[in-house]
């Protein structure tokens, strides 16, 4: 029997086009990073970096054109390109990114064992919450991926937790963009937004039903750095009609608070 899940996926389709119709982007995709891998090295030329791909000169400036519009190269003044800011900006925050992700694995392993729901961890990405990283719950019946997913942090349980680290400035500016509307669930009100995040940080973590997608429920807690700055949050989801179990709600809420606390031991050295 194929996989259930509460929240399916978008389609994978792409209108009319078929393999034929994408192969020619793709192609473009592939000379675009073989470029920039080749600028790995070093500012190189038009035509060093045409030898080293094997693409005519032609088609190297052509590519190169477009990687400097997208801010992905830049071209020095003796006519040398090397990478752009965009990727060094990129490449700045994998690092961070990725040493989250694995000092968070085996706690995310622990609650989804634990609760056998999907456990995942959010960092702040703006004012959205960004998935990185999940571990699967055991039912067959569960919630879509949403690795790489950007929520607004309003929305979702995690992005509740890490609202409640901006000072009053930065949740101003947060709530005079709007308060986007996902579901008749989603708090719309900067002063109920306001009442929440009170209650999350009496609490220590957050719990949201339906506000992001309907019929998930999630509950999230946050992690700090040595500074005591929320860096990420651990969560767990699952379909409402199951989490969280009856008289279970409070439990789960500190399991996932105390599992953010240690990781959070764990960023600071102290275990």
């Amino acid at each position: 029997m194929g996989e259930r899940r509460a929240l399916p996926g978008g389609a994978a389709g792409d209108g009319a086009s078929g393999p034929a119709s994408r192969a020619p982007r793709v192609q473009s995709i592939d000379r675009a990073f073989a470029i920039l891998e080749a600028l790995g090295d070093g500012p190189l030329g038009v035509s060093e970096i045409a030898r080293r791909v094997g693409l005519p000169k032609s088609s190297t400036a052509r590519i190169l054109g477009a990687l400097r519009d997208q801010k992905a190269v830049e071209q020095m003044a003796d006519g040398k390109y090397h990478v752009g800011p965009r990727l060094r900006r990129l490449a700045r925050g994998l690092q961070p990114a990725q040493r989250l992700v694995t000092v968070a694995r085996p706690f995310l392993v622990e609650l989804a064992e634990t609760s056998g729901e999907t456990a995942m961890i959010g960092l702040p990405d703006g004012h959205h919450t960004l998935f990185i990283e999940q571990v699967e719950a055991r039912h067959e019946i569960r919630i879509r991926d949403w690795t790489g997913a950007r929520v607004p942090m309003h929305q979702t349980a995690g992005g509740q937790v890490l609202l409640t680290s901006l000072d009053d400035v930065e949740l101003a500016a947060y709530v005079a963009e709007g308060l986007e509307q996902a579901t008749l669930a989603t708090i719309t009100d900067r002063n109920v937004l306001r009442v929440r995040l009170r209650t999350v940080v009496e609490a220590g973590y957050a719990w949201v039903a339906g506000e992001a997608h309907e019929g998930v429920t999630s509950v999230a807690a946050g992690v700090a750095d040595e500074s005591g700055r929320l860096v990420c949050c651990l969560s767990l989801h699952g379909p409402s009609f199951r989490f969280p179990p009856a008289g279970q709600k409070a439990a789960i809420g500190r399991m996932i608070s105390e599992a953010a606390t240690r990781m959070s031991a764990v960023l600071r050295g102290e275990s």
